[in-house]
Protein backbone atom coordinates (compact mmCIF):
# COMPACT_ATOMS: atom_id res chain seq x y z
CA UNK A 1 0.00 0.00 0.00
CA UNK A 2 1.22 3.25 -0.79
CA UNK A 3 1.70 6.01 2.00
CA UNK A 4 0.86 9.17 -1.03
CA UNK A 5 -2.07 11.04 -0.17
CA UNK A 6 -4.78 10.80 -2.85
CA UNK A 7 -4.93 13.44 -5.44
CA UNK A 8 -8.09 15.93 -4.70
CA UNK A 9 -10.95 15.91 -6.80
CA UNK A 10 -12.00 19.32 -7.63
CA UNK A 11 -15.47 18.65 -6.11
CA UNK A 12 -14.75 16.97 -2.96
CA UNK A 13 -17.69 16.64 -0.84
CA UNK A 14 -16.62 19.58 1.59
CA UNK A 15 -16.36 21.84 -1.10
CA UNK A 16 -20.23 20.42 -2.09
CA UNK A 17 -21.23 21.13 1.04
CA UNK A 18 -20.33 24.64 1.43
CA UNK A 19 -21.56 25.61 -1.83
CA UNK A 20 -24.93 23.75 -0.78
CA UNK A 21 -24.85 25.93 2.42
CA UNK A 22 -24.14 29.28 0.32
CA UNK A 23 -26.84 28.32 -1.66
CA UNK A 24 -29.04 27.69 1.21
CA UNK A 25 -28.04 30.78 2.99
CA UNK A 26 -30.00 33.27 -0.02
CA UNK A 27 -32.98 34.90 1.23
CA UNK A 28 -35.94 34.55 -0.71
CA UNK A 29 -36.44 37.09 -2.46
CA UNK A 30 -33.01 37.48 -3.39
CA UNK A 31 -30.79 36.26 -5.86
CA UNK A 32 -26.67 35.96 -6.54
CA UNK A 33 -24.15 35.18 -8.61
CA UNK A 34 -22.16 31.92 -9.29
CA UNK A 35 -19.07 33.69 -8.32
CA UNK A 36 -20.37 35.73 -4.92
CA UNK A 37 -21.36 32.09 -4.20
CA UNK A 38 -17.93 30.55 -4.49
CA UNK A 39 -16.49 33.52 -2.59
CA UNK A 40 -19.26 32.95 0.41
CA UNK A 41 -18.51 29.27 -0.02
CA UNK A 42 -14.43 30.11 0.46
CA UNK A 43 -13.70 29.26 -2.89
CA UNK A 44 -12.86 32.71 -4.28
CA UNK A 45 -12.68 31.97 -8.26
CA UNK A 46 -14.22 29.39 -8.38
CA UNK A 47 -18.03 30.07 -9.80
CA UNK A 48 -17.74 27.54 -12.57
CA UNK A 49 -17.31 24.77 -9.98
CA UNK A 50 -20.65 26.18 -8.57
CA UNK A 51 -22.10 26.34 -11.76
CA UNK A 52 -20.88 22.16 -11.76
CA UNK A 53 -21.93 21.45 -8.52
CA UNK A 54 -25.63 23.00 -8.70
CA UNK A 55 -26.24 21.29 -12.40
CA UNK A 56 -25.61 17.64 -10.62
CA UNK A 57 -28.48 18.64 -7.92
CA UNK A 58 -31.22 15.84 -8.07
CA UNK A 59 -34.71 16.81 -9.22
CA UNK A 60 -36.93 17.94 -6.84
CA UNK A 61 -34.18 18.92 -4.63
CA UNK A 62 -35.30 21.91 -1.91
CA UNK A 63 -31.66 23.89 -2.63
CA UNK A 64 -32.94 26.84 -3.43
CA UNK A 65 -30.61 26.72 -6.71
CA UNK A 66 -32.92 29.00 -8.89
CA UNK A 67 -31.62 32.12 -7.08
CA UNK A 68 -28.12 31.66 -8.36
CA UNK A 69 -27.55 33.89 -11.38
CA UNK A 70 -24.30 34.52 -13.83
CA UNK A 71 -22.08 37.96 -12.90
CA UNK A 72 -24.72 39.73 -15.05
CA UNK A 73 -27.39 39.13 -13.35
CA UNK A 74 -29.34 36.69 -15.76
CA UNK A 75 -30.81 33.08 -15.61
CA UNK A 76 -27.63 30.80 -17.11
CA UNK A 77 -29.47 27.33 -16.64
CA UNK A 78 -29.42 24.87 -19.60
CA UNK A 79 -31.34 22.15 -20.60
CA UNK A 80 -34.42 23.76 -20.36
CA UNK A 81 -34.60 24.51 -16.69
CA UNK A 82 -34.40 28.24 -17.72
CA UNK A 83 -38.40 28.54 -17.60
CA UNK A 84 -38.85 26.78 -14.23
CA UNK A 85 -36.14 29.33 -12.70
CA UNK A 86 -37.84 32.27 -14.17
CA UNK A 87 -41.07 30.58 -12.75
CA UNK A 88 -39.81 30.45 -9.24
CA UNK A 89 -38.08 33.74 -9.39
CA UNK A 90 -41.21 35.38 -10.36
CA UNK A 91 -43.23 34.09 -7.41
CA UNK A 92 -40.57 35.33 -5.01
CA UNK A 93 -41.25 39.02 -6.38
CA UNK A 94 -37.52 39.18 -7.85
CA UNK A 95 -38.80 39.31 -11.66
CA UNK A 96 -41.88 40.79 -12.34
CA UNK A 97 -44.82 39.12 -14.37
CA UNK A 98 -44.77 41.55 -17.42
CA UNK A 99 -41.08 40.56 -17.80
CA UNK A 100 -40.65 40.07 -21.48
CA UNK A 101 -39.29 37.40 -23.83
CA UNK A 102 -35.57 36.72 -23.80
CA UNK A 103 -33.43 36.39 -20.88
CA UNK A 104 -34.31 39.00 -18.10
CA UNK A 105 -31.18 41.04 -16.05
CA UNK A 106 -32.12 40.89 -12.56
CA UNK A 107 -30.94 44.29 -10.88
CA UNK A 108 -28.09 42.79 -8.52
CA UNK A 109 -27.75 45.88 -6.68
CA UNK A 110 -31.30 45.57 -5.44
CA UNK A 111 -31.62 42.08 -5.17
CA UNK A 112 -27.97 40.79 -4.75
CA UNK A 113 -26.95 38.42 -1.83
CA UNK A 114 -25.15 39.64 0.11
CA UNK A 115 -25.30 43.22 0.53
CA UNK A 116 -26.51 44.08 -2.66
CA UNK A 117 -23.93 41.52 -4.16
CA UNK A 118 -21.46 44.56 -2.95
CA UNK A 119 -23.92 47.30 -4.51
CA UNK A 120 -22.98 44.96 -7.81
CA UNK A 121 -19.55 45.13 -8.16
CA UNK A 122 -19.36 49.01 -7.22
CA UNK A 123 -20.63 49.80 -10.41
Amino acid sequence: MSSRKPEPLDDEPDERSRIWQAVHAIPSGRVSTYGEIARVAGLPGRARLVGRVLSQLPEGTRLPWHRVLNASGRIAVRGGGEALQAERLRAEGVLSATTGAGVPRIDLSRYGWPDGNRKAKAR
